[in-house]
Order: structure tokens, then C-alpha cells, then sequence
């Protein structure tokens, strides 16, 4: 790698990385070159900025069309097709780099590259945001520095063998295809073809932002193109409304009106704008603001104002209905919710294992009524009762030594405690049949004379159940034999 310095140009240093082919192709104005390039920093990293292959495509350039990076032009210049080189470049030629990169990465991700809605030079643009997008080149714009260009040159054509674009003219034709750009837009407008329109607008503005950029910012010349952006930019507007893009055309009428506040379409169309969004006081604002710049519109503008009366007022109805419906649905859904519980409360209520704890629990504490079984055993029960079930018991108890248990998996004991807690062995025992003749007489006798209807004991309908019956209602225990009322 042989490394040179070019011949006739101060600050640029040119190493071949791979020789090219052919002769050195002709360069004119007008000529357009096809190239790839990569732009890394003078460190030991050689740290890489930009990338056309890794963004996946080569540059464009026309010679003679005063490229912001006039360098660029030098370098390819020297250059062969297919031919690779390295160039060192000082500080005097790489101060334009970082807008120019701006550019290039918003083409690369297919954006405008222009940044025409902005309505600002680059440089104004910066200076009046202090920032280009990229924190590593804004560090670039702050401290510049030599650049290492690594080019490829891929194909040159010349100005007969390709159809030039608005891009590629120079200044002097760019500003002869406005006002036939602007024409074509026109006449797309009223055929009501509002998007070809804001293509043709949107040409017509990048070749004057094109030309803008080359002059000193809101001096004479640059004043004159800028009003002509203006124009055009309000005519892409007026397409973007028909086509309903209400928040763009607030976005580009604002630019406008921050850097000429006397714009009186600005104002009126972003009013427009404001009303279609339903952003009533703003649009108001800007509606009197064209009366304040222009009295003359006083009748187009109060019928603006009676419109936006009338869609405001047609809004807040709507917006009362849906809330309305709203509440209602609310109101339902938390009704059916009230519903839904009491309805759960009566399942809990009567379910058997629920309604056994009630019962468990009223017992021992204070119950109110009282079962047949417990009024059987309670105070108003007769002495004579109390004295033949004691009798009957003594004689059950006297047959303890010939009794066997039951078994609890036949015979289950209802858990109905009253004042002592007795196990399945307590309270299961078997009778003879004697002795369950004797409680079926006591029991009968029992319902008949006290007992009353609504708390009436079924009759037992077998021996064994008589005899349960009789234990549980009696709470009789092995060990001590004796009958206890539940009222002590």
C-alpha cells in the first residue's frame, strides 16, 4: 500500500487499497457517479461512522452539483472504476461532514434527507435545535477532526446515458423546475388527485431547500427561496387535509408559523386542522389570529367559527350519550354483582355442613329454640316423664355387662351437643328388645302430651333408630349412669 499525497490539493492523503480497471474514466459536469464509502475516525480504533454497505446502498453523486462535501468530488475524481482507496483528510475538509452524514443515514433509513419541513438550512437547523439527531456527531459538529474516507468507485455515467432527477440537477436547473413542479401539483389538485399532488409539492421543495442551502441564512437571496418553501409547503398542506393527515398538517403549518409569525394561510389551515381533531380553543385562537392579520376574512372566518360551533356542540352530545350508556352498563353490572351474593349467602346458609357448625355453635352458646329432643329434656317437661326415663335408663344401664357397641358406619350420632361433649363410643350401644319397647313407649308418650308442632320428633320406624334417638336426646355416658337435664 503506497500512501501519496495529491498532487495540487492541501490536507489529502491517498493510499490505493486495490487498483481499479481501465482508464481513468471522464469527468464532467453533469456526471454521475455510483460509489460505496466508509468514514472512520483518526484513533488506533479507527472507529467507523458510517457505512454505505452496511446500510445496504451505494452513493449517488453528480459532479458539479456543489455537494456539500465538495471533497467528495476531489476524491473520486482520482479515482479508476472498480478501484478501492484509502484518503486521509485534514480538518479543512471534513467541517461539513457531520450534516452531510445526517442526510445520508436519513436516506439510508428512507427518510427524507432534506428535512424540508423544517423550513431551516442545516445550519439554522442546528443552531436553532443544538442538536443533529446523532450524539456522535454532534460530538463531531463540536470538536472537529481529520477523517479517514475508505471509496470504492462502482460505476460512472454520463450525463447522456442516465434520466437525471430532480436531485441530480445542478442549482440553475433545480430553480427552473420549480415553478413546472409546482404547476403539476396544482393541476393534480383540482383533479382531486391529492397525493401525486404532494408529490410534485415535495419535489419542488427539496430543489429549493437544495439551492437554500448554499446561501447564508435569512439574507436576501435565502429569503426569496424561503418564501417560495413556504408557498409550496402551504399547497402540500391544503393535500394533506383532504387526505385527513390533520396531525402533519398541524406539525408543518406550526414550523412555519415559529419562523414567520405572520403566516396567514399557516394559521388558517392549522385552525382547519384543529377543528377536524376537535381541539376547539386552539383552533378558535388561530381562527381570530387570521382576522387580527387579515379583516378580510371576516366572513369566511365566522363561518368557520359557526362550523366549529356546531361539531363541538354535536361532539359533546355524543360524548353524554356514551357516558351515559356508560353508567348505565356500570350500574348494571354492579346490580347483578349485588344479586350474585345474597344468593351466595343462602347456598352457604343451607348447606348441610354449614348448617351442622351453625347449629354446633348456637348450642353452645345460647340457642333460641330448642329441638324435640331438647324440650323433651328441658324444665317444662313433666316430673313424671323425667322419672319413667330415669327408670327406663336405670334398667338400660343395669344390661351394660350383655351389651356390645354399634358400629358407627351403620349408625351415624347427629352432632347436636348440649352441654358435654360425647364421643361415638359414649353414646352407641345396643338394647334388647325389650328395653326398646320401654322407649318407644316413653317417646310416644313424650310427643303427645308436650312436645309441640313445630317441634315434633319423627317416630322412630326401626329399633336400632329408637335407640339412637334415645341416647342422643338423654346424653347418657357408660360411666356414670345417671340422667342429666339439660336445663342444669
Amino acid at each position: 500500500m503506497e500512501e501519496s499525497m495529491m498532487l495540487g490539493v492541501e490536507g489529502i492523503k491517498k493510499s490505493i487499497l486495490h487498483g481499479g480497471i481501465s482508464e481513468k474514466p471522464k469527468f464532467i459536469t453533469g456526471t454521475k457517479v455510483t460509489f460505496h464509502f466508509r468514514t472512520q475516525l483518526c484513533n488506533d480504533e479507527r472507529t467507523v461512522i458510517d457505512d454505505s454497505k452496511k446500510a445496504g446502498m451505494p452513493m449517488e453523486m453528480v459532479i458539479g452539483n456543489m455537494f456539500k462535501l465538495d471533497v467528495w468530488e476531489t476524491l473520486l475524481m482520482s479515482m479508476h472504476i472498480g478501484e478501492v482507496a484509502e484518503f486521509w483528510c485534514d480538518v479543512i475538509h471534513t467541517g461539513m461532514y457531520p450534516i452531510v452524514a445526517k442526510s445520508l443515514r436519513r436516506i439510508a433509513a428512507g427518510k427524507d434527507p432534506v428535512d424540508w419541513h423544517i423550513h431551516t438550512c442545516g445550519m439554522a437547523n442546528m443552531f436553532a435545535y443544538h442538536s443533529l439527531g446523532y450524539d456522535d456527531l454532534d460530538e463531531l459538529q463540536k470538536e472537529p477532526q481529520p477523517l479517514y474516507f475508505v471509496m470504492e468507485l462502482l460505476k460512472v455515467q454520463q450525463p447522456s446515458e442516465y434520466d437525471r432527477e430532480s436531485w441530480a440537477l445542478n442549482d440553475e436547473e433545480r430553480l427552473k423546475a420549480v415553478p413546472v413542479l409546482h404547476g403539476q401539483g396544482n393541476k393534480l389538485f383540482k383533479q382531486g388527485r391529492y397525493e401525486d399532488a404532494t408529490l410534485k409539492y415535495k419535489e419542488a421543495i427539496m430543489c429549493i431547500k437544495n439551492v437554500q442551502t448554499k446561501e447564508k441564512a435569512w439574507e436576501a437571496p435565502w429569503l426569496r427561496l424561503e418564501k417560495m418553501a413556504n408557498t409550496l409547503t402551504l399547497n402540500y398542506c391544503q393535500c394533506l387535509l383532504r387526505m385527513e393527515e390533520y396531525y402533519e398538517v398541524i406539525e408543518h403549518t406550526t414550523d412555519i408559523i415559529n419562523q414567520h409569525p405572520g403566516a396567514m394561510k399557516a394559521f388558517y389551515l392549522r385552525g382547519k386542522a384543529h377543528m377536524e381533531v376537535w381541539n376547539e380553543a386552539e383552533a378558535r385562537d388561530d381562527f381570530m389570529r387570521v382576522l387580527d392579520l387579515d379583516p378580510g376574512m371576516k366572513k369566511t372566518i365566522k363561518k368557520e367559527l359557526a362550523v366549529l360551533k356546531m361539531r363541538m356542540e354535536l361532539k359533546n352530545e355524543e360524548d353524554r350519550l356514551k357516558y351515559k350508556g356508560m353508567f348505565a352498563k356500570m350500574a348494571r353490572e354492579e346490580g347483578s354483582l349485588e344479586l350474585e351474593n345474597p344468593d351466595q349467602e343462602i347456598s352457604e346458609q343451607t348447606s348441610p355442613e354449614q348448617e351442622t357448625t351453625q347449629e354446633k355453635q348456637s348450642a353452645e352458646e345460647a340457642p333460641l329454640e330448642k329441638t324435640g329432643e331438647e324440650q323433651t329434656n328441658s324444665p317444662q317437661t313433666s316430673p313424671e316423664q323425667i322419672t319413667s326415663a330415669q327408670e327406663v335408663t336405670q334398667e338400660v344401664v343395669s344390661q351394660e355387662e350383655t351389651s356390645t357397641a354399634l358400629s358407627s358406619s351403620d349408625h351415624e350420632i347427629p352432632e347436636q351437643s348440649t352441654t358435654q361433649n360425647v364421643t361415638p363410643e359414649q353414646t352407641t350401644t345396643e338394647a334388647t328388645p325389650k328395653q326398646l319397647e320401654a322407649v318407644q313407649t316413653f317417646l310416644e308418650q313424650s310427643a303427645s302430651e308436650e312436645t309441640s308442632p313445630e317441634h315434633i320428633t319423627p317416630e322412630p320406624t326401626c329399633p336400632e333408630q329408637a335407640d339412637q334417638d334415645l341416647i342422643t336426646s338423654e346424653q347418657m355416658t357408660p360411666a356414670g349412669m345417671t340422667l342429666e337435664n339439660t336445663s342444669q
